[in-house]
């Protein structure tokens, strides 16, 4: 992969990461810290764990990329951090480390990282830590109505927050 190459992907994947963690945030957000041992099965994550590992590891990426390597977080089974701890860390870190991300030059995005069995190029990771953040996200959206909590617009409304299109096309000045 070319520098230049390397330079229009960062453009393509941290514009998709600051739309997509806002998005990650409410989600987030919406798990209540007193419900938060909730698990639809045994052998899922809990919703705290779920929103600790989310925060955790979407920054943990970022900070890695920055880097130029992936080390294993010092502390990784340290104590579970509430969901409104992990909301608030990832509200405050995320956008600090994309602005950081977008300062990096088409050469130390260009360079191979390895990453487990992977070895790619760094700026490939942008794309690993955008699917994490929706996959683990989509999984914890479906823990928000069994909880009590209401599930946030993700991709248009939802049922507790439905699309408006009047508002919508207020806000596009149309």
């Amino acid at each position: 992969m070319t520098p230049e190459q390397a330079l229009a992907l960062r453009e393509h994947f941290v514009s998709s990461l600051q739309n997509e963690s806002q998005t990650t945030a409410r989600v987030l957000a919406a798990v209540p810290d007193d419900k938060s041992s909730y698990k639809p099965h045994e052998t899922s994550m809990s919703a705290q764990e779920l929103t600790a590992h989310i925060a955790t590891v979407d920054i943990w990426f970022l900070e890695s990329i920055l880097a130029g390597s992936f080390e294993r977080p010092e502390n990784p089974g340290g104590d579970p951090l509430r969901p409104s701890q992990a909301t608030s860390m990832y509200r405050e870190k995320m956008p600090g480390l994309l602005d950081q991300v977008k300062s990096l030059g088409g050469d130390q995005l260009a360079k191979p990282l390895q990453f487990f069995t992977f070895n790619l190029p760094a700026v490939l990771y942008l794309d690993f830590c955008l699917r994490h953040a929706i996959h683990h996200r989509g999984q914890l959206s479906t823990y928000l109505r069994p909880m009590g909590s209401r599930v946030p617009a993700i991709y248009g409304g939802s049922a507790d927050e439905p699309f408006d299109a009047a508002a919508s096309d207020a806000a596009a000045g149309k």
